[in-house]
C-alpha cells in the first residue's frame, strides 16, 4: 500500500494526521506536502507475488532452516529469522544495537496501539540463547540479545515517565514531540517523531492513564485521567 501510495497511506491523509495532531508550522507542512511518494523513493519495488510465511515455521534457506518470529508495532508484520544450528538472529526492525526502533501511529490506522504490541512482540525472543548472533538491519551484529531487549523496555518505561509528567496539562503529540527529541528535525524526521510521540500517548490512553479529548480547533490532546 505504501510503495503504490495507496489513499490511507499518502500525503492526502498523513498532512490532516498530522494536523489533528497539533502540527501547525506551515513551512514544515509545506515541505511534507512536497515529498509526495516519499516511501516509494526509498525501497525496492515491491514484487507482484509472493510466498506466505507464518510465525513459528520453519523457512529452509540453502542448507539451514529458519524459524519464522512475526513481531508488530513497527509494521503491520515483521518476520525475524532464527536459526539454531548456526545460532544467529535476523532481527530486522525489532532489535537494534543502538538506536531504538520507531514504532508510530499513521493515519490508516489512527487509534492504533502499536507500542504494546511492539512491548509484547519482544517477549518473543526471550526463549533464544543470550549468546545468539544478533544481524540487525540498522548498525553492526551483536551480541547479548536479552541485554539489549532489556534496555529497549527501560527505554520506553522512561519515555512513557516523561509524557505522564507532561501530560497533568493538556498536550498534542506535536507537543510531546521536543519532549522526546531534543535535537531540529527535518520533515522527514519530524514525520516518524510525531508518530512515535502518538504511539507513547496511545499506550497510555488505551491503559487509561490518560484520556484523549478532541478540542473545538479539531486538535486532539490528552491529559492524566482524575485516577491516574
Amino acid at each position: 500500500m505504501m510503495a503504490a501510495a495507496l489513499p490511507g497511506v499518502d500525503n492526502a491523509a498523513a498532512l490532516p494526521h498530522f494536523r489533528r495532531h497539533g502540527l501547525a508550522d506551515p513551512e514544515m507542512l509545506e515541505k511534507m506536502q512536497s515529498r509526495k511518494n516519499h516511501y516509494a523513493s526509498l525501497v525496492p519495488a515491491v514484487p507482484a507475488a509472493y510466498t506466505r510465511i507464518q510465525d513459528g515455521e520453519s523457512v529452509l534457506i540453502g542448507d539451514h532452516e529458519w524459524r519464522v518470529i512475526t513481531g508488530f508495532g513497527h509494521a503491520p508484520e515483521h518476520a525475524a529469522l532464527y536459526c539454531a544450528g548456526l545460532n544467529v538472529l535476523i532481527s530486522g526492525d525489532m532489535v537494534l544495537p543502538r538506536i531504538s526502533t520507531n514504532v508510530s501511529v499513521f493515519a490508516i490506522e489512527p487509534e492504533a496501539n502499536p507500542l504494546t504490541l511492539y512491548l509484547d512482540s519482544l517477549g518473543k525472543f526471550a526463549a533464544l540463547p543470550d549468546d545468539v548472533l544478533v544481524l540487525p538491519s540498522h548498525g553492526r551484529p551483536f551480541r547479548g540479545l536479552h541485554t539489549r531487549i532489556a534496555q529497549l523496555r527501560a527505554h520506553h518505561v522512561e519515555r512513557l515517565a516523561e509524557v505522564m509528567q507532561a501530560c497533568r496539562q493538556w498536550q498534542s503529540a506535536a507537543d510531546i514531540v521536543p519532549l522526546m527529541f531534543k535535537r531540529a528535525l527535518d520533515a522527514h524526521q519530524l514525520s516518524f517523531a510525531l508518530g512515535e510521540a502518538l504511539a507513547h500517548l496511545h499506550k497510555l490512553w488505551r491503559d487509561g492513564i490518560v484520556r484523549r479529548e478532541l478540542g473545538p480547533d479539531g486538535i486532539i490532546r490528552f491529559r492524566l485521567s482524575a485516577q491516574a
